[in-house]
């Protein structure tokens, strides 16, 4: 169990520490020469039964209050400190809102500094931290009188017999009974339940490093576990690193395990590259981003309606950064409410659904409220949408605890497993029963079973309509049907799906077309000596090949006559027609197509004038053979321009 002290400052939260584990955590100069804690403090008692209790002491100035956050984040048990001469106090009340708003829900009240005053006061600020807890998660915390300084060396107690520099103070005031306490707790704590399983995650919260060992980074295990050896990644920064060695509670340790303070040494990143905020996790776990979807909620008594594009500090895990906070689910967000948000980061973070954070005013002088993250990969448009809210809705109930399947429910074309791992922090190593995994090329697709047969209805009703609509074309490409079907679809899913109707005889390919079995064009005796002769007058005319009067009177046929005959070569996928009454060879076409995807490549995008001088015709031709591509799906028209789709079986082969 992590216990993190919380309290106002010169309460007496380090000196209490101390009292507790004979570790005074003030180890910088400056926080001994004035008295005050001014970074992270980190202290380990072992425990009878052999597990090690840890401690982070926090500072309690409000200028510190971003340090406390980041060692709050981490926690599983509060170790509230009141000194009895003051009572509550500011950073009091805001340290608790912090606790709670970081989902810690268990903790302890120590009262300190009892020996300066007499039972009255001390009665009286009994009273008022109970009273002040009344409307707090903590409301059954018990208080315990303690004086810590009692014992310690150099305190003024008037000791003769000062005890060791590194050693608890068992005979103080009230400090066994509250040690007895989280001796307790500790017995009773589930922290390491929360993600036994899950992918490694460490929030870095110390970056140091030790002569002969190198760089070492220190945080608390937030899901998963780690062993001495492992190979993973510093996040956002996407450094590799391999663990060279672990000291998990301030013990040698061969894995380091969720809940858990650990120290890992790390080999391949020098200790500059590292801060505070960045994440030690599995490669597959984190993504950095800029965008979050969250709940938010404002503290009540927060007296401001805030607007769109407010600017706050957003501290999540052991990072802080600046942000604005953008309203979903309405124009505003007013305090006491839940709210669907998107906070726009003006740094990369990593995150997962479920994870806690806590906001602070533009000044950083006040807590304003705080929240969970719902999606890390949050979109800039359409986020206000009718299904986006059904969408984060349903990652609520995920991180909840009701599984994938209401997410999946609202992801009607499926998701990748990498997104899924990274909603989840965990591999899916089992998947509900009404969802299928479908591998493409260069990813797995987690999809409802409902779903996948709903996308083959869809592109089978999407091709009798097309050979309705057009009864003497061979039928789409796989883009163009793409386009008609589901055009939100991914690429690699779509040919994944056309493969399986493929395989199982609901579609026939005919490279690049795609139709039903059913239909076909068949030429008759007297068409097929026609189109014997037509062919290669055609293919002869490559670029500028005959228009269907040209060729009429060449062989001496009716144009009707010749015109059928072409189309149905065009349906048998020979010929293309790319305006009316002109067409060309399929081959030709091939060539064609390559100028067009050089060109893009090589420029960008592709301008009439480029493409008429590389192939040599006018400027009407040119036009109408990009319109062509235009139409069959291998290009885009963007302005004056053409650019290259992505789906073109052309570029795509």
């Amino acid at each position: 169990m992590i216990v993190g002290t919380a309290g106002h400052i010169d309460h007496g939260k380090t000196t209490l520490v101390r009292a507790l584990t004979g570790v005074d955590t003030d180890r910088l100069k400056e926080e001994k020469a004035r008295g005050i804690s001014i970074e992270l403090g980190y202290a380990y008692t072992p425990l009878p039964d052999g597990t090690i209790l840890g401690f982070v002491d926090v500072p309690g100035h409000e200028r510190l209050v971003h340090t406390m956050a980041a060692g709050a984040c981490g926690i599983d048990f509060a170790l509230l400190v009141v000194a009895a001469d003051d009572g509550v106090m500011p950073q009091t009340r805001e340290h608790v809102a912090i606790l709670q708003l970081f989902g810690v829900t268990r903790g302890v009240v120590a009262l300190t500094k009892v020996d300066r005053v007499d039972e009255t006061r001390l009665c009286a600020v009994e009273a008022e931290v109970a009273a002040f807890l009344s409307g707090t998660v903590f409301r059954q915390a018990g208080i315990f009188r303690v004086n810590a300084a009692a014992g310690i060396a150099g305190a003024s107690t008037g000791s003769a017999n000062p005890s060791p520099p590194n050693s608890p103070a068992p005979a103080a005031p009230g400090i066994a009974d509250l040690r007895a306490h989280l001796e307790q707790q500790a017995r009773h704590s589930d922290s390491a339940a929360s993600h036994p399983n899950g992918l490694f995650r460490l929030a870095i919260d110390r970056v140091f490093t030790l002569p002969g060992h190198g760089t070492i980074v220190a945080g608390t295990v937030f899901s998963g576990q780690v062993r001495t050896g492992d190979n993973i990644v510093i996040f956002p920064s996407n450094i590799p690193v391999r663990v060279r060695s672990i000291h998990s509670q301030n013990r040698p340790a061969e894995v380091g395990y969720t809940g858990e303070r650990c120290a890992l040494n790390v080999t391949g990143v020098d200790k500059d590259a590292v801060k505070r905020g960045d994440w030690l996790a599995d490669a597959r776990a984190l993504s950095p981003t800029t965008r979050v979807d969250v709940r938010l909620e404002l503290l009540p008594d927060i007296n401001t309606v805030w607007k769109a594009w407010a600017p706050v500090h957003f501290h999540h895990g052991a990072a802080h950064v600046t942000a604005h906070v953008v309203p979903l689910d309405g124009s505003s967000i007013a305090p006491g409410r839940h709210h669907y948000a998107q906070l726009v980061l003006e740094t990369p973070i990593c995150a997962l659904p479920g994870d806690r954070f806590i906001l602070r005013d533009a000044g950083a002088t006040r807590t304003i409220g705080g929240g969970t993250v719902l999606d890390p990969f949050a979109p800039s448009r359409k986020r206000r949408s009718t299904e986006r809210m059904r969408y984060l809705h349903a990652v609520e109930v995920m991180t909840a605890g009701a599984g994938i399947t209401s997410l999946l429910a609202e992801t009607p074309y499926g998701i990748k497993q990498s997104d899924l791992i990274r909603l989840t922090g965990r591999f899916p190593d089992e998947l509900p029963f009404d969802a299928i995994s479908v591998d493409c090329a260069r990813e797995r697709y987690i999809v409802l079973k409902s779903a996948w047969r709903n996308l083959r209805e869809r592109a089978v009703d999407a091709l009798h309509e097309f050979h309705t609509a057009s009864p003497d074309e061979p039928g789409p490409d796989i883009g163009r049907l793409r386009r008609i079907a589901v055009p939100q679809l991914p690429h690699d899913l779509w040919r994944t799906l056309l493969a399986e109707l493929a395989r199982d005889g609901v579609i026939a390919r005919n490279d690049p077309w795609v139709h039903l079995p059913g239909h076909s064009v068949s030429l008759s005796v007297g068409e097929s000596v026609l189109a014997a002769k037509l062919q290669p007058l055609i293919a002869a005319g490559r670029f500028d090949p005959p228009w269907v009067r040209d060729l009429a009177g060449k062989l001496a046929a009716t144009e009707d006559d010749v015109r059928q005959v072409l189309r149905k070569q065009v349906t048998q996928g020979a010929l293309y027609q790319v305006v009316h009454d002109l067409f060309y060879d399929r081959k030709c076409v091939d060539e064609l197509a390559t100028l067009v995807s050089t060109l893009a490549q090589e420029h960008g995008t592709v301008e009439a004038a480029q493409y008429r001088d590389a192939v040599g015709l006018g400027r009407k031709r040119a036009i109408q053979i990009l319109e062509f591509f235009d139409r069959v799906g291998h290009t885009r028209r963007l302005r004056d321009a053409r650019v290259l789709r992505v789906d073109s079986s052309w570029r795509t082969g």
